[in-house]
């Protein structure tokens, strides 16, 4: 398996694990190895059976995802790859000893909300690198080849600039979705009000308004940038991966609201962590593809020479 298909190998089984856990949590099975890490009710295979066997699934997933992270990086580490790309592989080990560790204590510390949420930031911290780690190859981009628009220098920048935000803005948003959710806040407020009045009054009505806020902003942002995309001419290829986050994010949005409607139903709960991890994938690998692949346009030789002249 070469390089860029191990990296989207690594890549689905991250997204995998992050799912899983989101099920982990919502079926309150975090302890269902008890305090210990890495034996689970002190053994290596232990009974499975119920909780036991959910929280002892979502090691095994990790512990493989371990050893396949490991492969890639000793893959990279090996190859000619620039310096750049091997930054990248030693911050996504780093990352990865970072989960493991965050990992025990959550376990260890019987699942601190603070901590929680801490795993889940690094996590997709972690899969950003490995997207970036994907595309950097180029053996997997072909579409820009099939419709080339050439941007200039600046426009670049302002993509990248508006991506970065909505980057931003969608991991906060995943951050305090995590942490309201771990101190069991997220029937604090109804799906469009808090209480009896739109505005909350209590810690947990204003941390789950922050998150729903900021869930708004993302999508009147991500909405702005796909609109850009089209008047502005950034490409095809541009616009086709903003039309699927745009489609990904009102998936989402109904799935919130479904998931406050059903009284934080499992399926719906996890479904909701799912379309909102593969909605930052899709945007962050937008944003790798605007910074690595769009091509630039150039000033032909002649003009640079005739403007030479002219000052000459």
């Amino acid at each position: 398996m070469n390089r860029a298909r191990l990296a989207l190998f690594t890549i689905l089984l991250t997204y995998l694990l992050i799912v899983f856990g989101g099920f982990v949590a919502s079926s309150e099975s975090g302890m269902g190895c008890g305090p210990e890490w890495p034996l689970c009710n002190g053994a290596v295979i232990p009974k499975l059976q119920g909780d036991t066997l959910i929280e002892f699934a979502h090691r095994v997933i990790g512990a493989i995802l371990g050893i396949v992270a490991i492969i890639l990086f000793v893959k990279i580490i090996r190859s000619h790859a620039n310096t750049t790309i091997r930054s990248v592989a030693w911050g996504m080990l780093f990352l990865l000893i970072v989960q493991i560790f965050l990992g025990a204590v959550v376990v260890i510390l019987d699942l601190p909300a603070i901590v929680v949420t801490g795993h889940l930031l690094v996590a997709m911290v972690f899969l950003a690198s490995l997207i970036w780690l994907w595309r950097s190859t180029g053996h997997m981009e072909l579409q820009h080849k099939i419709h080339p628009v050439s941007i200039n220098i600046e426009k670049r920048k302002q993509i990248i600039n508006h991506l970065n935000i909505v980057l931003v803005l969608l991991l906060l948003t995943l951050v305090f979705g995590a942490y309201i959710k771990h101190e069991s806040y997220g029937l604090a407020c109804g799906w469009l009000t808090c209480g009896e009045s739109l505005l909350p009054n209590t810690l947990p009505g204003i941390l789950q308004t922050i998150h729903r806020v900021l869930a708004f902003i993302s999508t009147i942002y991500l909405f702005l940038i796909s609109f850009w995309s089209f008047s502005k001419r950034w490409g095809v290829t541009m616009q086709n991966r903003l039309s699927i986050a745009i489609l990904i994010l009102l998936l989402q949005l109904l799935v919130g609201v479904w998931t406050i409607l059903s009284y934080l139903d499992i399926p719906w709960a996890v479904l909701h962590l799912a379309l909102g991890t593969a909605l930052f994938g899709f945007v962050y690998e937008a944003r790798v593809f605007a910074g690595i692949h769009m091509p630039l346009t150039r000033k032909p030789r002649i003009a640079v020479n005739e403007h030479k002249k002219s000052q000459m």
